[in-house]
């Protein structure tokens, strides 16, 4: 298995159908490839839609939580139960677009070996209120000073990296908020890629400023010390990475065409 991709998804019943089969014409020109839906202990009808599915994706791969644990448990839930040397994040409502999946896969793979371990996403034109705009501008701005990740918009869920520096994070509630700095921390690069965003179709926001900003205060103290104070060791290169490479040649994705390597053969 070469590329996983992780969804974190509660009470998304109408988003998952349309957000799957777009992520499956997304990673058509892969030859291996799967991916992972974490039922966080949703209470509408999540769990029969997403067994509907499975029957015609085989690649689905569907772990459940009898509760609700955060985005943050789901991802990590979703890591440890992914097959892919790679990994990739979604979240669950749709508003991220698979479509730029490719393209950040190639940008974090031709460049295995040169200490790169997360491309993350940059929302562009994003399709939120004003409020939820501006709050995130803010708060990528004071934690972009304060923890020095260089990431304009660490809040964005499409992600891609390596599983084995995911795994060496260290696991706290809301971590996903933090990714590209704990990757840094971990001696890893980490660049941003400008990604599609899109209005949500269907359900409610999750969303909660007032919440979020006061966990999040606490969460940034919390990663500072992090970053200040603990002995750290570094990986040379996660692994997966030298593997890498031989399949970005037979993927290669052209980004004036938006054509995958692999699809111009087969059309050809």
């Amino acid at each position: 298995m070469r590329f996983s991709v992780v969804i974190a998804a509660h009470n998304e019943a109408d988003n998952l159908p349309g957000l799957l089969q777009e992520t499956a014409v997304a990673l058509s020109g892969f030859p291996s490839w799967e991916v992972v839906v974490v039922d966080d202990g949703s209470t509408d009808s999540t769990a029969e839609v997403l067994r509907s599915l499975q029957s015609a994706m085989p690649q689905l791969k569907v772990v459940r939580h009898r509760s609700s644990c955060g985005q943050s448990q789901a991802v990590a839930t979703g890591v440890d139960a992914a097959r892919g040397a790679v990994i990739a994040t979604l979240d669950g409502d749709g508003q991220n677009d698979p479509a730029d999946l490719p393209a950040m896969y190639q940008l974090l793979t031709e460049d295995a070996g040169c200490g790169l371990w997360m491309v993350a996403g940059h929302r562009q034109n994003r399709r939120d209120s004003a409020w939820r705009v501006f709050s995130s501008k803010v708060a990528n701005a004071v934690r972009s000073r304060i923890l020095g990740d260089n990431t304009p918009d660490t809040g964005c869920g499409i992600k891609v990296f390596y599983r084995a520096a995911f795994l060496q994070l260290p696991r706290f509630n809301h971590m996903h908020r933090f990714l590209p700095a704990l990757v840094v921390r971990g001696g890893g690069r980490v660049i941003s890629a400008a990604v599609n965003h899109r209005p949500r179709l269907h359900g409610r926001s999750h969303y909660d400023t007032l919440r979020r900003l006061l966990a999040g205060l606490v969460d940034l103290a919390g990663v500072a010390w992090l970053i200040r104070r603990s002995a750290v060791v570094v990986l040379e290169q996660p692994e997966g990475a030298e593997h890498e490479r031989e399949l970005l040649d037979s993927l290669r994705f052209d980004r004036a065409t938006g054509v995958h390597g692999a699809v111009r053969r087969s059309v050809a």
